[in-house]
């Protein structure tokens, strides 16, 4: 969804300058310095192969994901220092003259402006930086999902990453898995609510795959990558096998250890708009769901 330059100036200076000081620019990326990446491993290539079977109906529909601290892109010169505050994410961006920026969304904060939030969002920190380009988010996450969110300040760049765009994320689910595998279960919305999925027969398939990073008695990080792109799919699905997220109330999660989902979009990978070259961007877990797993509780 794009989000024209009127909406967003409504929102006062001082509004987007809180906002844009919760989160961080991870990229430019332009037509320079990516990694270009020549073959696929053995893995990547089994995952393509299997979501080139499933035909995705819903282009429009993608699902949250999460990152907050730590950002590393993996370039060939450098990579950038983690931007911490209005002044220096804005400094980056002049730097550079790329067609696509990606920040690393911290948790609370959504994505969109709304009637509830008319100030405090990532569109807002865009527009704060760019106030001449329109909106254009790639991938979407929900308010209290961290993580990577790649942003096309261009049609072209946009329909470019519409196309290439991987996501992987991570999770800390309530229990133990014994071992990774694969969810494929139909995903609809329950009853008359606007908001809330649940899995069900005459729903639109959702096929996701993940495998068990580390865990405890309590509580399982898990690597997640998803083969469509239901709204609430990761949340949704976990719910519905007996783990949801933890932190995330909203499906059954526990709030005991943390206040927040345990959900993070750690990796994106697409092609540049310019170059033709593949660009990968990666951040680690937040610390809120690594110390989850870290100690037996």
């Amino acid at each position: 969804m794009a989000v024209g330059k009127g909406s967003m100036a409504r929102a006062s200076k001082a509004a987007a300058k809180k906002a844009d000081s919760k989160t961080a620019v991870v990229a430019n990326v332009d037509e320079a310095v990516v990694e270009a990446v020549t073959a696929e491993t053995k893995e990547e290539t089994v995952k393509e192969n299997a979501a080139s079977e499933i035909k995705e109906d819903e282009a429009a529909e993608t699902v949250t994901a999460e990152t907050k601290e730590g950002v590393n892109v993996k370039t060939k010169k450098a990579a950038p220092k983690k931007a911490t505050g209005k002044k220096s994410a804005t400094k980056k961006a002049e730097e550079t003259q790329a067609d696509v920026v990606v920040f690393d969304k911290p948790v609370n904060m959504p994505v969109h402006p709304s009637i509830k939030h008319q100030g405090d969002t990532l569109g807002n920190c865009f527009s704060a930086m760019y106030p001449q380009l329109t909106f254009r988010p790639v991938n979407r996450l929900d308010k209290d999902t961290s993580g990577l969110c790649a942003v096309a300040k261009n049609p072209h760049a946009a329909n470019v990453l519409q196309g290439t765009l991987k996501k992987v994320y991570y999770a800390v689910v309530c229990g133990e898995i014994a071992s990774g595998g694969r969810i494929d279960a139909p995903i609809g919305r329950a009853g008359e609510s606007i908001i809330r999925r649940e899995v069900r027969e005459d729903g639109q398939r959702a096929v996701t795959d993940y495998t068990i990073i580390k865990g405890n008695r309590k509580y399982t990080l898990l690597r997640v990558i998803l083969l469509t792109g239901r709204t609430h799919q990761i949340r949704v699905h976990f719910s519905h096998t007996g783990h949801p997220l933890a932190g995330d109330d909203f499906y059954g999660g526990s709030t005991a250890d943390t206040a927040y989902q345990a959900l993070h979009c750690g990796e994106l990978e697409f092609v540049s708009p310019v170059s033709k070259e593949i660009v990968r961007v990666s951040s680690p877990i937040r610390n809120d769901m690594e110390q989850l797993v870290v100690t037996e509780m």
